[in-house]
């Protein structure tokens, strides 16, 4: 009888296998859109506790809110940008220094290739191949001192698009605690409880699409981003709740 061969996630065919590394490895975007999503929604519903608990009118928690998430939003999508760009012009700045020190000192840079790969269990004739061929190619020789000397991938993330997809997602995801002030029936503290459970349900809901998305079980992502997200929550609300009698007398 045949034996059942485990369903793997990509071929191991030779074209396969060659195709796959011919691909430009980029990093995807879902840290930038988790770290917006639940930043939007855990600073936003501090803002909701800190003004819900003055007892103020839930008109005004929702201007307040607007005005704070579109502030943090902006801040952390600038701040998502910088990080992103200072990364690629290390990247830069160190290819540069390599291709310097390949065309300065290409027996010391020959012997560095040397050490790496020998710390990586190679030695004898299997080492001397193996530097000769790299050392051969100019542009493999710089490419494998950045990654191997310097711990940097050959591709990163657009700075941009990183920024956008924080912003995005701190936006979209930060309104949902503010959603249920635009019902009109709602009242005090049930504009708060129904802006809790809306800010539960976003956390589990960013979760389940992680889980989606890196094919894994949707249902401890979704439950281990709620946790995680609902205690840095509750501190956010301990902290506004502190705070309050500072907000009630601005008021």
């Amino acid at each position: 009888m045949p034996r059942n061969e485990p369903e793997l996630e990509h071929s191991h065919h030779p074209d396969a296998i060659r195709e796959r590394l011919a691909e430009d490895k980029h990093r995807g975007y879902l840290p930038d859109a988790i770290l917006g999503g639940i930043d939007g929604c855990i600073t936003t519903l501090a803002l909701v506790a800190s003004v819900a608990g003055a007892g103020l009118p839930g008109m005004v928690a929702f201007v307040l809110g607007v005005a704070s998430l579109i502030a943090d939003a902006l801040s952390m999508a600038v701040s998502n940008y910088q990080a992103v760009k200072s990364t690629e012009e290390a990247r830069h700045r160190l290819r540069q220094q390599e291709q310097r020190h390949v065309a300065a000192d290409p027996h010391g840079e020959r012997e560095e290739i040397r050490a790496i790969f020998e710390a990586k269990g190679f030695d004898g004739e299997a080492l001397e191949h193996i530097v000769e061929t790299i050392t051969r190619d100019h542009q493999l020789w710089v490419n494998t001192m950045l990654m191997e000397e310097h711990g940097l991938s050959l591709h990163g993330p657009s700075a941009i698009t990183s920024g956008l997809t924080t912003f995005t997602a701190f936006v979209l995801v930060g309104f949902v605690p503010l959603a249920p002030f635009l019902i009109p029936f709602l009242t005090g503290g049930e504009y708060f409880i129904a802006s809790a459970v809306c800010t539960a349900l976003a956390l589990f809901g960013i979760g389940y699409a992680k889980g989606v998305i890196l094919d894994m079980s949707r249902l401890r992502a979704g439950l281990e981003t709620l946790l995680l997200g609902g205690a840095a929550s509750v501190a956010a609300y301990l902290v506004g709740r502190v705070l309050e009698p500072m907000l009630v007398q601005a008021f």
